[in-house]
């Protein structure tokens, strides 16, 4: 079997939102090369080694992103227009508040049935906190203190490698308490809330606007035997103001974030938590004053390479 490799040329802030877009349309992989993740390895504060590294890539802000995704021959014509529109229409709206870069498209053709089983390869569990995510088809032993969330790659959003994610999955663990109801808005994959129900959390209540993402979400609940537990609901948010959660996160982009911010409160107990991540730098004041205006102050901030999380309680 061929497939079509659809490569198209963006930028860091643009990059998630272009994958998630290629997810609705493909189960055979999307990547997203960043030199700016490589940068931000090699000047955290964490101890990383390279056996080389061009000096260029340092010497200049990273700006173009590559963000890649597979699709079968048969049906690449119609999905890559597909795509490609979706794109386009994202850049429309995010016109003046998200820069997208030249959105540059190439395709090439891909031979051969096994590439999917290299592309596995790449993929490993992610030690989180006492959260170990892994890949629905490594067999993984935890150790006594360590819970297993596991994730089907080939469903979309959030696999706790990025910065944003597993920030959230981190800070959750300072507050999760047995008697602990989470809800989180945006819940892609649903890692969030099934972290949350694996750390211990009586409920979880995982909303978003995506069908894909409801599905996937669905999907990893029965994978990780808490759909018990787990409310997913293809909702912008809560509509039933009666539910009420100790812990609300969101890890979504920061322009998403501050249209939010006079609804997420209202879903929020006095005394809860609320933890927001997907905020870029130029965006951090943004966010930090939607919030602050309804009523909700800053207790802690967190950074991970590019990306900021926040930790808000009511005043």
């Amino acid at each position: 079997m061929k497939y079509v490799e659809l490569t198209i040329h963006t930028t860091t802030e643009a990059s998630e939102i272009i994958s998630d877009i290629m997810w609705n349309y493909t189960d055979y992989g999307v990547t997203i090369c960043d030199r700016a993740d490589i940068i931000a390895l090699q000047t955290a504060k964490e101890s990383t080694y390279w056996d080389y590294m061009d000096d260029e890539l340092v010497q200049d802000k990273p700006s173009d992103v590559l963000v890649k995704c597979y699709v079968a021959e048969d049906i690449a014509a119609q999905t890559v227009s597909a795509i490609l529109k979706d794109v386009q229409d994202a850049k429309e709206r995010s016109e003046g508040i998200l820069p997208f870069g030249t959105l540059e498209d190439t395709k090439r053709l891909v031979d051969g049935d096994d590439w999917i089983d290299v592309w596995k390869k790449h993929f490993r569990p992610i030690h989180l906190g006492d959260v170990v995510v892994v890949p629905e088809w490594i067999e993984y032993a935890p150790a006594p203190h360590e819970r297993v969330v596991l994730l089907d790659s080939n469903m979309a959003f959030g696999t706790g490698e990025h910065e944003t994610t597993s920030m959230c999955v981190e800070l959750m663990q300072e507050y999760i308490t047995p008697d602990s109801v989470c809800i989180d808005v945006g819940c892609g994959s649903g890692i969030l809330g099934i972290s949350a129900v694996k750390l211990g959390a009586k409920k979880a209540y995982l909303t978003d606007i995506d069908p894909i993402a409801v599905e996937s979400a669905l999907h990893n609940s029965e994978l990780n035997g808490v759909a018990a537990q787990t409310v997913v609901a293809h909702a912008n948010l809560l509509d039933d103001t009666d539910v009420q959660g100790d812990i609300m996160m969101a890890n979504i982009t920061g322009e998403v974030l501050k249209m939010l911010a006079p609804f997420i409160p209202k879903n929020l107990k006095t005394d809860g938590v609320l933890i927001l991540s997907g905020i870029i730098e130029s965006r951090l004041t943004m966010v930090k004053e939607a919030y602050e205006s309804v009523g909700m102050k800053v207790v802690l901030e967190k950074r991970k390479g590019e990306w900021f999380a926040l930790v808000l309680k009511h005043n």
